[in-house]
C-alpha cells in the first residue's frame, strides 16, 4: 500500500465519519456501551477468578487423627493422604502446637490458656491443589483408616468456584450478543456512507478502481469508529471501577471481598477494547461495503 493511497483512506474516512457525524455518534456509543457491560463482567470474573486462586493457596482442611495411633501409623497416615489425588500439602499438627494456635488466637486470658492439651486431638492440615475438586478431596482422605474426623468449609470453595462459573459464563454469553449488536450498528453507518456514494463508486469500479481500493476507506472509517469508542470507554469503564471500590471500601465489604487495584490491569484492559473496538468497526464496515461493490 503506497504512502499516498495510505493518506487518501485516512482522509476519507474521516470525511465519512463526520459528513455522517448523527450515525457515527450512534455507532461510537454503542461501541462505549457495550465495550462497558462486556468489560465489567469481564472484570468482575477477573476478580472472581483471582480470589479464587487466593483461597486454593490458603485452602485447606483438618483431619483429626485416631487417638490410639502410634507415632509410626500417624505418618504412614500421612503418606497415604499424600498419594490422595489433589492433595498438595500435608502438614501434622500436634494438640499442644494446636492449643498454641487457639491461644495465640483469643488471647492468654481465654478458656483455652487454661485447658488441657488432652482435650484437643492430634491433627493433619491438608491443603488442596484444585478448589473445584475440594470436596471430592475431602471425601476420599476422611474415608481413610485413622480418620476419626475432619473440619472443613467446603460451602465456601463452592460458593467461590460456583460464581466464577457463573460470571465466566454470562461474560462470554454477554460478549457475544453485545459484539453482534455492535456489528450491526457499525454495519449501518457504514451502509449509509456507502449508500450516499454509491454513484461514485460506480463509476470508480467502471474505471478500473480494484474492490481493495474503494473497499479501505470504509474500513478505516470502521476502524477509527471502533478506536474511538474504545478509548472512551477505557476511561469510562476506569471510572465505574473506582467508584465500585470506593463503595465496596466504604460499606466495608473488602472484609469478604477486595477488587483488584484497576493500576494493575489498566495495560490489559485498555488492550482488550483497542482490540475489540478495532475489530468490531472493521469487520461491521467490511461487511456494509461488500454489497455496493458488485456493480
Amino acid at each position: 500500500m503506497r504512502k499516498f493511497n495510505l493518506g487518501y483512506f485516512i482522509k476519507e474516512g474521516f470525511v465519512s465519519i463526520f459528513s455522517h457525524g448523527l450515525m457515527s455518534f450512534a455507532a461510537v456509543c454503542m461501541i462505549v456501551a457495550c465495550l462497558i457491560i462486556m468489560g465489567s463482567f469481564s472484570l468482575l470474573a477477573i476478580n472472581v477468578d483471582e480470589q479464587l486462586k487466593q483461597l486454593e493457596e490458603e485452602n485447606e482442611f483438618l483431619v483429626y487423627v485416631d487417638e490410639s495411633f502410634s507415632f509410626q501409623q500417624v505418618q504412614q497416615l500421612m503418606e497415604r493422604v499424600r498419594q490422595v489425588d489433589n492433595v498438595a500439602e500435608v502438614e501434622f499438627i500436634t494438640k499442644q502446637e494446636a492449643k498454641a494456635a487457639l491461644v495465640g488466637k483469643y488471647g492468654n486470658n481465654g478458656l483455652y490458656a487454661t485447658m488441657p492439651d488432652e482435650v484437643l486431638r492430634d491433627r493433619l492440615s491438608v491443603r488442596v491443589a484444585d478448589l473445584e475438586r475440594f470436596t471430592e478431596t475431602v471425601d476420599t482422605v476422611r474415608a481413610l483408616p485413622g480418620v476419626a474426623n475432619y473440619r472443613a468449609e467446603s460451602e465456601v470453595a463452592e460458593g467461590f468456584v460456583t460464581a466464577r462459573n457463573a460470571v465466566t459464563a454470562l461474560a462470554y454469553v454477554l460478549i457475544g450478543i453485545l459484539a453482534a449488536v455492535s456489528l450491526f450498528i457499525i454495519s449501518n453507518t457504514t451502509r449509509l456512507a456507502a449508500f450516499s456514494r454509491r454513484e461514485e463508486i460506480a463509476i470508480m469500479k467502471m474505471c478500473g478502481a480494484t474492490d481493495g481500493f474503494i473497499r479501505w476507506p470504509f474500513i478505516v472509517e470502521g476502524l477509527l469508529l471502533g478506536v474511538m469508542g474504545a478509548v472512551a470507554a477505557f476511561f469510562l469503564q476506569w471510572g465505574v471501577y473506582a467508584a465500585v471500590c470506593r463503595a465496596l471500601t466504604n460499606s466495608g465489604a473488602t472484609a469478604l471481598f477486595t477488587l483488584m487495584d484497576f493500576r494493575e490491569i489498566w495495560t490489559r484492559v485498555l488492550q482488550v477494547f483497542l482490540l475489540a473496538g478495532s475489530v468490531i468497526g472493521m469487520l461491521g464496515s467490511s461487511f456494509a461495503i461488500r454489497k455496493f461493490l458488485q456493480v
